[in-house]
C-alpha cells in the first residue's frame, strides 16, 4: 500500500484562472508563465489545460524544446533568454523567442549564423536592478537590432518590482518606460500578476501571469477568494496514527509544542521531505474531515501533527489538506513566513501527482 500523500492538480481551475486573466487584460494576448516546471504543478499538465492559451513562457530550454517535439505550436518565450550562441541556434531551429539583456546577446546575435530571423524581447532595466538594458539606451539598442538580419522583430520588456505593493505601485518605473520608450510606439509586455489586476494601463500586446494563473494573490492585501482566483493544486493526504496527551505532554523533536491540558492529536504522513515548510510554526492552517485546525510542534522529514481535540470525527484515515480548493495556499505560506511560489514550487519528486 502506497503513502497516502499526493497533489492533485485541478485543470478547471487552470482554465478559470487563465480566462479570468484574459478578461482583466482584454486588449493584450497572454503568455501563461511555466517556468520552474509550472511552479510545481508540471509543465505538459498546465499546457495540455491550456490549449487556447496564447503562448507560454519558461526558462528552460530543454523544456521548451520538448514542448515543440510534442506539437505546441504557440509562442514560446525564453525569459531569461540564451546562455550561448549555440542556445541562440537552437532557438531559431525551434521557432522559440527569447529575451535579450547583456551585450553578449548583441554580440552573439550579430555574430551567430542562425537557421531563421528569431523574435527578440529588450528586456530593459527600469528600476529593479536585476536583468535589463539601462532603459536610457533603448532607442540605440532598438537600431542595432533593427539593423540585425537575425532579428525578425523587437518586443520591449521590463519587469515591475513592487507592482503588489499599493504604497509603492509601479510609477516610478512605469515613467522611466514611458520616457525613454514612449516616442518608440513598439509592442511590449509589461505586466506581471500584479499588474494584470492593478494597473491596466500597462497591459501592453502581451501580460504575463505566473502566480495568479496558479490561484495564488499576487498582493499580501487581496485574498485570491477576492480576485476570484481558483486554487490550481491540493496537497493532501491522511491521518496515520492518533496519540492521546495529558498536560504537560510534549510533541514532536526539541518538545516544542507542550499540551495545557488533554489533547487528541493526529500524525499526518507529510513532512519538509514532501515539500511541506520545515519552518510552518504550531498554528499553521490545517484541514482535517474538512474542520480546520492547526499544526502542532515542529514538521519532520516525513512527517507533521495536527490537533484533534476539538474534532470528534477525525480517525486513522481521516483525510487532511495542507492546501488547496479550501484551504488556501496563502494563508499557509503566511504562516510559515513565505510565500506560495516557493510552496508550489517545493512539493518534491517522491509526492505522487495527478490531474482531474
Amino acid at each position: 500500500m502506497s503513502r497516502p500523500i499526493e497533489a492533485v492538480i485541478h485543470s478547471a481551475a487552470l482554465k478559470h484562472n487563465y480566462q479570468l486573466i484574459k478578461r482583466q487584460a482584454p486588449t493584450a494576448k497572454a503568455f501563461a508563465v511555466i517556468k520552474a516546471n509550472a511552479y510545481g504543478h508540471g509543465v505538459e499538465r498546465v499546457c495540455a489545460a491550456l490549449p487556447e492559451a496564447d503562448g507560454f513562457a519558461i526558462l528552460e530550454l530543454d523544456a521548451a524544446i520538448a514542448l515543440r517535439t510534442q506539437g505546441i505550436t504557440q509562442p514560446i518565450l525564453l525569459l531569461e533568454g540564451a546562455f550561448s550562441p549555440l542556445e541562440m541556434q537552437r532557438c531559431a531551429q525551434y521557432q522559440l523567442m527569447f529575451a535579450i539583456h547583456e551585450p553578449r546577446h548583441l554580440q552573439w546575435l550579430a555574430d551567430t549564423e542562425l537557421e531563421r530571423p528569431v523574435d527578440v524581447f529588450l528586456k530593459l532595466n527600469t528600476g529593479m536592478n536585476r536583468l535589463g538594458f539601462p532603459a536610457a539606451d533603448v532607442t540605440s539598442l532598438v537600431a542595432q537590432l533593427q539593423a540585425m538580419a537575425n532579428v525578425a522583430s523587437v518586443t520591449l520588456m521590463t519587469h515591475f518590482a513592487t507592482a503588489d505593493e499599493p504604497e509603492q505601485g509601479i510609477a516610478k518605473q512605469w515613467g522611466n518606460f514611458q520616457q525613454h520608450c514612449a516616442d518608440l510606439n513598439m509592442p511590449a509586455t509589461l505586466a506581471n500578476s500584479a499588474a494584470i489586476f492593478a494597473y491596466p494601463e500597462v497591459h501592453a500586446q502581451w501580460v504575463r501571469p505566473g502566480i495568479a494563473l496558479y490561484g495564488s494573490s499576487p498582493f499580501a492585501h487581496r485574498s485570491a477568494q477576492e480576485l476570484d482566483l481558483h486554487a490550481a493544486m491540493t496537497l493532501r493526504s491522511r491521518i496515520i496514527a492518533v496519540q492521546s496527551l495529558q498536560a504537560g505532554d510534549t510533541v514532536g523533536y526539541g518538545a516544542s509544542f507542550i499540551a495545557d491540558r488533554a489533547m487528541k492529536i493526529g500524525v499526518v504522513a507529510c513532512g519538509y521531505a514532501d515539500g511541506y515548510p520545515r519552518h510552518a510554526p504550531t498554528g499553521t492552517p490545517i484541514l482535517v474531515a474538512g474542520q480546520l485546525s492547526r499544526v502542532l510542534g515542529r514538521v519532520s522529514m516525513d512527517m507533521l501533527c495536527v490537533d484533534l481535540t476539538d474534532i470528534a470525527d477525525a480517525q486513522i484515515d481521516a483525510e487532511v489538506e495542507l492546501w488547496g480548493q479550501r484551504l488556501s495556499i496563502d494563508l499557509v505560506a503566511q504562516a510559515a513566513g513565505t510565500i506560495a511560489y516557493e510552496l508550489m514550487c517545493a512539493i518534491a519528486n517522491r509526492v505522487p501527482v495527478r490531474t482531474n
